[in-house]
């Protein structure tokens, strides 16, 4: 996957003088440059390898065994490149002395000013707040799914839990900065290897079972339902394999920098590549076309769990846990405004003045996210359309147009056609993707109510 894209090793571009930094709060406390590439590698992986995959089997049945699979691999690899061709200009820029620390500062540096403030910087943001509150939503429904095993007949509701683990967020979110967030995504890290573990292990269990519905692999839908389950599985599937913050993860390893991303990537996608084929594959292999948008869902009928419920338990008690440190990563570039916009570099970021602003600021953004989760219970038709705008131009189409404008490939060589062909397919499944998803939404807007228990 790597060496289609020549190295900057390759590359002798001529230094240019450093640009005085100017002390900016936000790069300063938040984007501490301190990390190893082992830490770079925990942060990418909790970035990418959330409970969103547990959608996986769902996208695989839209698209039957031969397509699901192929798009699968397919994303795994465009991801990769692409992260990787993202990383190659960061460290490129490094050599000549301008780091960039942040989407937007490479988008002022590379496109122009306009674009990051008022294209790229308003995107990353929006994108990563949005799945803010998705994690929010996720971790608030698995909350419940533990309530309802112990108390069936429970009176709570999808908003109780959903304040609960924002509360639970909120106290996390005063970690001070995304360098301090290391130890936690070791562990998610091993809880993503957990639960995905127990998912796979439950799937082949029931598949094996007289529990299991009969296995029906054709496609539903027919005629234009069928074309947009289509589209909406690629949309599913290129959102799992989303990052959007490679900058901002690049931005904690301390220098020199070079070579350290791939090597966080390769971690990564260790895990991903394990974690996605099993429970994806398990998932559709033992429901078939019966399989719910998420695979857990499926571990239950009519409220009878079809695996023990401690079993049950301990797989939802994972995801819980590892949504949690999802939600924190996700965190980061609002609060790298925050911090810049509140916060003082000139004085110590413990200190009592840079203290209570942090506080304040960041619990009022979980607060706002958490207040949209359990008011937006249907959230996730709205994240498919940020999904289309959001992730597929930050991670499969910009990567491409940054790499293209600052090392100019020859027009003629086989990495500037790669690069333009991705892009170009990326520009058309975004807005076909945003079509697919408004049309859900208006399909879905019937069944919407604020605050439903869901």
């Amino acid at each position: 996957m790597v060496t289609v894209a020549p190295t900057s090793r390759n590359i002798s571009p001529v230094p240019e003088p450093a640009l005085p930094k100017k002390l900016d709060a936000g790069a300063l406390f938040v984007l501490k440059s301190r990390g190893s590439w082992l830490h770079c590698g925990y942060h990418l992986t909790t970035a990418i390898v959330a409970p969103a995959l547990l959608s996986l089997p769902f996208a695989l049945a839209l698209l039957g065994w031969e397509g699901g699979v192929v798009v699968l691999v397919l994303a795994g690899v465009v991801t990769f490149y692409s992260y990787n061709l993202l990383s190659l200009v960061l460290e490129h820029y490094a050599y000549l002395g301008r780091r960039h620390l942040r989407f937007r500062d490479m988008a002022h540096d590379i496109l122009g000013p306009g674009w990051g403030r008022y294209y790229v910087g308003p995107l990353q943001l929006g994108s990563c707040y949005g799945a803010v509150i998705a994690c929010t939503l996720l971790g608030g429904q698995s909350l419940k799914f533990i309530y309802l095993l112990a108390r069936p007949n429970g009176s709570m509701q999808l908003s109780h839990f959903i304040v609960i683990f924002g509360s639970f967020t909120l106290i996390l979110a005063q970690i001070p900065s995304f360098h301090s967030l290391r130890h936690i995504n070791l562990v998610s890290l091993i809880l993503c290897f957990a639960y995905c573990a127990c998912t796979t292990a439950g799937a082949i269990y029931i598949g094996n079972s007289n529990k299991a519905p009969p296995k029906n692999y054709s496609l539903t839908g027919i005629g234009i339902n069928r074309l947009f389950g289509f589209f909406n599985a690629i949309s599913i599937i290129c959102t799992t394999y989303g990052n959007g913050i490679i900058p901002e993860i690049q931005a904690t390893i301390a220098e020199p920098v070079k070579g350290k991303m791939l090597k966080g990537l390769l971690v990564c996608y260790t895990v991903v590549i394990s974690n996605y084929f099993s429970v994806g594959i398990s998932g559709y292999w033992a429901f078939g076309n019966q399989v719910q948008s998420s695979v857990l869902q499926n571990f239950k009928v009519n409220s009878n769990p079809l695996l023990p419920k401690w079993f049950l338990l301990i797989t939802n008690g994972f995801t819980v846990l590892q949504v949690a440190a999802c939600t924190l990563v996700y965190l980061q570039p609002s609060n790298v405004v925050l911090e810049r916009r509140f916060a003082n570099p000139e004085k110590g970021q413990l200190s009592l003045r840079n203290f209570v602003p942090r506080l304040i600021s960041r619990s009022l953004s979980v607060i706002i996210a958490t207040t949209f989760a359990a008011m937006l219970p249907f959230f996730g038709d709205i994240m498919a359309l940020f999904g289309a705008f959001g992730c597929i131009p930050l991670d499969f189409i910009l990567p491409m147009i940054f790499y293209n404008l600052t090392f100019k490939p020859s027009k003629k060589g086989f990495v500037f056609w790669v690069n333009t062909v991705i892009g170009v397919v990326s520009t058309g499944l975004s807005l076909i993707g945003a079509v697919a998803s408004v049309r859900q939404i208006i399909l879905d807007a019937r069944t919407y109510r604020l605050f439903a228990d869901m």
